[in-house]
């Protein structure tokens, strides 16, 4: 049996899917909430998982939060990367899998709607050269779902969307990444993925590797597996 073609480059999404934040933005949401007299339930956090942290911000103006856009974003971004400081939450099997592609030599980008400090830390922390790219949400004037974000991480790292896996773990982030038109994996945590023919669902990284990548773009491509 023939062995799939590597991906020309594995493009990562952040916040839930190579580390496990979004605990923590449900926990800053809640607070600005409460800050002004307001509630805030699981399903109304998650609904914003995966969503450009400018739109969410709205949504949160919606319901009773009385401050500009710019500020909500930097008081969750604080209020998330104050955590950070102190431990670095990876998701099960995503440094492993992230190694093992490194180690295949094979391209990676962050792609995060996350702002690029906060990104910036989260990089650091990895305990190899984890990325070759980074693409923020402050990088993009379109966020995710639109196909921007992906769009551009292709672009600098000089290799065809078409060619390269995506691992999300929202519907924001998995509709970007389609509309990109990279190979694209979902792994749920927070959010509820649905299932499609245009993309693979992984219960976790753990136990995956870079054959396992190139086996879903093969699929997916429709070439020969």
């Amino acid at each position: 049996m023939p062995v799939p073609k590597l991906p020309a480059a594995v493009l990562w999404d952040m916040d839930g899917t190579l580390v496990d934040t979004e605990p923590f933005w449900f926990e800053a949401e809640t607070e600005l909430m409460r800050r002004f007299g307001r509630t805030w339930t699981h399903d109304q956090a998650r609904a914003l998982v995966g969503m450009g942290l400018g739109d969410g911000a709205r949504v949160l103006q919606e319901h009773g939060v009385a401050m500009p856009v710019d500020e909500i974003v930097q008081w969750q971004t604080d209020h998330v990367s104050a955590h950070l400081e102190h431990e670095i939450p990876w998701r099960p099997g995503a440094l492993a899998l992230l190694a093992a592609v490194r180690d295949a030599g094979v391209p990676t980008a962050l792609v995060t709607m996350s702002v690029r400090r906060m990104a910036q830390a989260v990089v650091a922390a990895v305990p190899f050269g984890g990325f070759d790219a980074l693409v923020a949400g402050d990088d993009v004037e379109r966020p995710k779902p639109a196909p921007d974000p992906y769009l551009r991480a292709a672009e600098l790292l000089g290799v065809r969307i078409e060619e390269c896996v995506a691992i999300e773990d929202s519907p924001p982030g998995l509709a970007s990444a389609v509309a990109a038109g990279a190979a694209a994996i979902g792994v749920p945590h927070m959010a509820s993925l649905p299932d499609g023919d245009a993309w693979r669902l992984w219960p976790t990284l753990e136990g995956r590797g870079v054959e396992d990548l190139a086996e879903v773009a093969a699929q997916l491509r429709g070439a020969p597996a």
